[in-house]
Order: structure tokens, then C-alpha cells, then sequence
């Protein structure tokens, strides 16, 4: 289906698929210039300051059923690409996820939570939520031009620092896996949210996790570094069972912090090693800088904020 732009023959056109198969026939058939709209909150901005030109078409992807809503399928957490903001923060199911779920509470204002999606979020590979989904493992499934694939968040934000990306391709829906949820959780169901496994569950390890966002003001700002942290901690000898560091922020391309994440394994978690942690972030997180901030303030922020966000995480913690 195709309606024309606002006044008579004015573009872009708007096509307005119902389905990933009707999809795939209009962008085979389209000729000129066009885009892909979810919220279209990104998209108002670039063309009010003239950093993107409007099309000849528009694609919206509003309709498409496939790519709404939050559910569980096997092991794990589904959320569709279209899913908006607001229904991410109210989602019982995805606060289950804290770190995810502070990210989005972060993004802009709430009347931008009312129309942005969680998938423009993450296609514009510089959004808030990235940091969350890299160390949640998450995995985006993607329709392209042959068909459906799937690929790692880390390696798709790899391809996108190296320029590697395809517009054409549309993001469809993000999976996480379920133990990754809030709670002593071995899966999940679609209709109660999450449910205990058959398998005896033996003790878990004790678990950290926290997200932070550093912008220009107070709120409803674009961010200068957003950074997550999510780590397991053995009962029986202290030690780091896993861990996971990502840092972005603004224009910058969110990454993992694997070097620190291999210094952090090498000692017993404690509060100690925030200051550690802290310059060993800064020496390794890759930024930029611009008329609002250098790449060296960015590398001390996010290692601070880690830092202070580890410290605190154990402070507050229950021996």
C-alpha cells in the first residue's frame, strides 16, 4: 500500500507494507531515493538540520506484526524492532533486564519514548541502549536481501566502525538470552514472563550489573559516554565468574572492553579494584572528540563512571 506525501503529488511517497513479504516485493521494486521509518523521531531531526536530505519514498514499517511487541520464544527475551521506548519501560518482562531497562528510561524525553522504537535505536548504531545489549550478548535478526540472518550485536557494531553496514537491510527483532534475566532464572514462559526450570537450580553466583549515561545536562540529552557493566560473582571463592564492560556514547560506535574485562578476571572481586578499573578503561576505550567534549575527557568519563558504578555496586551489596 502507498499513500502520497502531504499535499497533491508531493514526496516522499509513504509505502505502508503488512508483512516481511510484502516488504521485501516494494524495496525490490522501488526506484529512486528512499528510507526505512520506525519512529521517525531520528529522522525529523536529521532533515530539520539539514543533515539528510527527505527522500523520493518512504517506507514505513508500522504494520508489519512481526516486528511489534515483547515474547519469549524457547530461551529466549524477544522484542520487536518497531517495539516503542514506552512500552519497553513499562514492559514487566524486559524490567527483568535492568540494564537494558535503565538504558531506555535514559533516551530523550518521554514524549520521543512515545514514538521512537527500540529498533531505530539500535540501527542507528550510536544509540543508548547499545551498551546494554553488548553485554547482554544480544543478538539482532535481520531481513536482507537473502532472506533472514542473524548476527551477534558485537560484530554488527564491528561492521559498522568499519563502514560495512547495509541500509537496505531491516532489523527485524532483538533476542537476549533468558539468563540473563533478573532473578534465579534458568528460562522463561510467554505467559507468566519467566519460570524456574526442571533442573535443580544450584546456587547462583552473586550478580552486579549497572548502567550509566554521562550528557550535556541533567536530562533529555544526547550522551557524551553511556556505559554498562554486568559480572558474576562465585559464591564459593570471590572470584569473577563472568564479566562484561561495553562504553559508547554520542556519535561514537559502543565497543567492548575486552582488555579490561581480561585484567578485571585476574584478581577477587572487591571494591578495590574500581580505581583499577577506572584507568584501565580510560586507556583502552576508543572515543572521539568534538565541539562538546575531547577524546580524553570521554576516556576519563567512562572510566570514572565505571569505576564509581563498580564501587558503589559493591558498597550496596548484601554480604
Amino acid at each position: 500500500m502507498v499513500k502520497p506525501g502531504y499535499g497533491s503529488g508531493a514526496q516522499p511517497s509513504v509505502w505502508q507494507p503488512d508483512s516481511l513479504q510484502e516488504l521485501q516485493i516494494i524495496r525490490e521494486q522501488l526506484e529512486g531515493t528512499w528510507c526505512y521509518a520506525a519512529g521517525g523521531t531520528l529522522l525529523r531531526t536529521q532533515w530539520e538540520s539539514e543533515v539528510k536530505v527527505p527522500p523520493e519514498h518512504l517506507v514505513s514499517l508500522s504494520r508489519i506484526p512481526e516486528m511489534s511487541g515483547i515474547s519469549v520464544h524457547e530461551d529466549e527475551i524477544v522484542i520487536g524492532a518497531m517495539t516503542r521506548l514506552k512500552e519497553c519501560v513499562t514492559d514487566p518482562l524486559l524490567q527483568r533486564l535492568p540494564i537494558l531497562h535503565e538504558s531506555v528510561l535514559t533516551i530523550a524525553a518521554p514524549s520521543v519514548r512515545n514514538l521512537a522504537t527500540i529498533g531505530g535505536n539500535v540501527a542507528s548504531a550510536v544509540g543508548d541502549s547499545l551498551p546494554a545489549l553488548l553485554v547482554y550478548d544480544a543478538e539482532l535478526h535481520w531481513l536482507t536481501c537473502n532472506g533472514m540472518e542473524t548476527q551477534n550485536v558485537r560484530s554488527w557494531l564491528l561492521d559498522g566502525r568499519d563502514r560495512r553496514l547495509n541500509a537496505e537491510d531491516v532489523l527485524v527483532s532483538i533476542h537476549i538470552p533468558c539468563r540473563h534475566a533478573k532473578g534465579d532464572l534458568t528460562s522463561c514462559d510467554s505467559e507468566q514472563g519467566i519460570y524456574e526450570s526442571d533442573q535443580p537450580i544450584t546456587e547462583r553466583s552473586q550478580q552486579i550489573f549497572f548502567y550509566r549515561k554521562l550528557g550535556r545536562r541533567e536530562a533529555f540529552t544526547a550522551s557524551l559516554v553511556t556505559v554498562a557493566l554486568l559480572g558474576e560473582i562465585s559464591p564459593d571463592d570471590g572470584q569473577w565468574t563472568r564479566i562484561a564492560i561495553a562504553a559508547g556514547g554520542g556519535s561514537g560506535i559502543a565497543v567492548r572492553l575486552t582488555e579490561t574485562e581480561q585484567w578485571i578476571r585476574t584478581a577477587k572481586a572487591d571494591a578495590a579494584q574500581a580505581a583499577g578499573l577506572a584507568a584501565h578503561v580510560a586507556g583502552e576505550f576508543a572515543s572521539y572528540t568534538d565541539a562538546f567534549a575531547t577524546e580524553t575527557y570521554r576516556r576519563q568519563a567512562a572510566g570514572n563512571l565505571l569505576g564509581a558504578g563498580l564501587w558503589q555496586a559493591f558498597q550496596s551489596m548484601v554480604i
